[in-house]
């Protein structure tokens, strides 16, 4: 993929970096990755390629750290971090004329965006048309015990490979934090990493304090823009807690396509299958329905 990439200096003295797909287009997304994703994430890049055929303008946001480059200060990015989101809504506003803004946030990007939607309320910026949320874990506390489970054991050892050698990397840049080596690389799950690092590193007491108020759950309630959420039943990294069925019953704005198949951020996203690509079509059919399109 052949982005232009623009970093984004924030308030704090950090930094995220943006990679730009541009078309010409009065509109534009803003497509957020999963945890320890990037804009170079398969289902990204997929969607890049789609929304490119359509001539829709996309910046793929890099998260703090996600970007190849680490990032400057302790703390780093996290799953209800959506003055990140914000930053770059502004950004986005300042820079650029968008007659249309949609946003598209993948996994944890999805907590983000849903999270961003519900606490701006009737005060989102009017350029923000409709947003789309795929497979987010809604309920922090039971997808975090969903992914320790012995069954998703590679998929935890994964996370915290790439995870745990960031953190790792801070030892260097902070050496007299609250971290030491032992006590990161003895992380066996979430609840152990989250309250080790991602919780003190973000000023919440503990693992569950960040989860619950990192949730997007209970924030969906107050969501004024046409949100589409796609989540998967064989979903396995979330329990059935993250499918808000009965808020989503006669919200206004909230659409929710609860599938029996798809797995996580799953639904056959691939680039060279013609048959397939269900997901993309599905997200251009309701950024079409929602925008000037």
């Amino acid at each position: 993929m052949n982005y232009k990439r623009e970093r984004l200096e924030l308030a704090d003295g950090d930094f995220m970096d943006l990679d730009y797909s541009k078309n010409g287009s009065e509109t534009i997304v803003i497509a957020l990755h999963g945890l320890e994703g990037s804009s170079s994430s398969r289902y990204i890049l997929s969607m890049v390629e789609h929304l490119k055929q359509q001539k829709i303008d996309v910046v793929a946001v890099n998260f703090r750290g996600c970007s190849g480059h680490d990032n400057r200060l302790f703390s780093s990015y996290h799953s209800g971090k959506s003055e990140d989101l914000e930053a770059v809504i502004h950004y986005i506003e300042k820079q650029q004329q968008y007659k249309n803004i949609l946003l598209l946030g993948y996994s944890l990007g999805g907590n983000m965006t849903l999270k961003y939607l519900g606490e701006k309320g009737r005060d989102i910026p009017p350029q923000i048309k409709c947003a789309i949320a795929i497979s987010p874990p809604c309920d922090l506390a039971s997808s975090s015990a969903e992914l320790a489970k012995k069954s998703n054991y590679i998929y935890m050892q994964r996370f915290l490979k790439t995870l745990k050698s960031k953190t790792l990397s801070k030892l260097e840049t902070y050496p007299t934090s609250i971290l030491t080596k032992e006590t990161i690389e003895s992380a066996k799950n979430f609840y152990d990493y989250d309250n080790l690092y991602t919780a003190p590193a973000h000023g919440f007491k503990n693992a569950e304090d960040y989860w619950q108020k990192a949730s997007s759950k209970q924030f969906l309630n107050n969501i004024s823009v046409p949100t589409l959420l796609i989540s998967s039943y064989d979903d396995t990294f979330l329990s059935h807690a993250c499918i808000p069925s009965e808020i989503a019953q006669n919200h206004e704005f909230l659409n929710l396509e609860a599938t029996k198949f798809g797995g996580h951020v799953g639904y056959n996203s691939k680039l060279t299958n013609k048959n397939g690509n269900w997901l993309e079509k599905r997200i251009i059919q309701f950024l079409k329905k929602n925008t000037s399109q």
